[in-house]
């Protein structure tokens, strides 16, 4: 078979490792013939594409980022995008097209497959964890993993100088890194965007900690968290060109107002994009190579419109439209039976 490969929307740690699984098992195995496009639906659009063979992709498994390159946007945005897409698919005898992206890739691939009966098969990616219909996204454990050493590495410098951090980790709907790295880090506490926060109710935690002779405190805010109605000015929502809302920016909201209403010295880190730069775990190594195998069986298995997921530890495939334009939010059992017992 003839199938075409492309990653979309942000970057993501293990990208690589899906690329790879996909070509070797459908190079050795099926016989397949694999082409990946550029800079995700731009490339499909534009038929910008590099061949993709075991031999390119040596060396590719613990590189971060991805080879095929990434943008947002969707075909549906671009005048004449979704001809282009079909005419694509004619002009080069794709059999079939493994879409690997989040929310919007897997969205904008439903609906091609829906109207369009196109043969697509999906890969779920995000490092926030939140695409519904699976356990697991690769990604996520590595910047969890990045996020806590940033945590460990602060809780050394708050206690030399009596401080509270306010550390905002990525998590614009969910808050799955925010409470996975603070219980893994020790966090006093942790804010997300599923539960409306009180600042008053925080600093009530810092001082009740500072009485018991803890020094030094760390407040982990995913970047998605909004303050409860009334209890702190809100901040003003900007969206970029694709229509996501630009979320960073809470913690420097919320670090002064801790300072003003507690009198503890608050400082402010942003890890921003380093949590998704970089190598992958070897966890996500494992996990990203999975999805990849399972892609590429599924496109010889004629799943179209099927999405790979993981099930406690078996593959498994789901429908895109059961899934697409969907949010999976943090557990609520995790968070409120297990992260907040050690808040304080």
């Amino acid at each position: 078979m003839r199938v075409g490969l492309l990653t979309g929307g942000g970057d993501c740690p293990g990208l690589n490792a899906v690329i790879r699984a996909v070509v070797r098992k459908g190079e050795l195995v099926h016989g397949d013939e694999v082409i990946g496009f550029l800079d995700a639906w731009d490339g499909v659009i534009a038929q910008r594409t590099m061949s993709l063979d075991i031999r390119s992709l040596r060396g590719m498994l613990p590189k971060g980022g991805t080879l095929l390159g990434t943008r947002r946007g969707s075909p549906y945005d671009v005048p004449g995008g979704v001809e282009a897409v079909i005419a694509t698919f004619a002009d080069m005898a794709l059999d079939a097209l493994i879409v690997v992206g989040g929310n919007g890739s897997l969205s904008v691939a439903c609906s091609l497959h829906k109207e369009f009966g196109l043969p697509i098969v999906g890969v779920p990616k995000t490092i926030d964890n939140d695409i519904e219909g699976t356990d697991w996204t690769f990604g996520f454990n590595t910047a969890v993993q990045i996020a806590t050493d940033a945590i460990d590495r602060l809780h050394t410098t708050a206690e030399s100088h009596d401080r509270v951090m306010v550390v905002e980790v990525m998590g614009r709907h969910s808050g799955w890194i925010a409470t996975h790295a603070g219980i893994a880090g020790g966090a006093t506490v942790i804010l997300i965007p599923e539960l409306p926060f009180d600042v008053d109710e925080i600093c009530s935690i810092l001082h009740a900690r500072h009485e018991r002779g803890r020094y030094a405190s760390i407040v982990v805010v995913a970047e998605g968290a909004e303050p409860a109605e009334g209890s702190m000015p809100g901040r003003e929502k900007v969206y970029d060109r694709f229509g996501h809302v630009r979320l960073r920016g809470i913690a420097d909201l919320l670090a002064p107002e801790i300072e003003a209403r507690s009198g503890l010295e608050t400082r402010v880190v942003l890890l921003g994009h380093i949590q998704r730069g970089g190598t992958p775990s070897a966890f996500d190594r494992v996990l990203a190579t999975r999805y990849g195998v399972e892609a590429i069986d599924a496109v010889h298995d004629g799943a179209w419109g099927q999405m790979t997921a993981i099930r406690g530890d078996h593959m498994i495939r789901v429908p895109l439209a059961d899934v697409a334009g969907k949010t999976r939010s943090v557990d609520m059992d995790l968070y409120r039976d297990v992260a907040s017992v050690f808040f304080g």
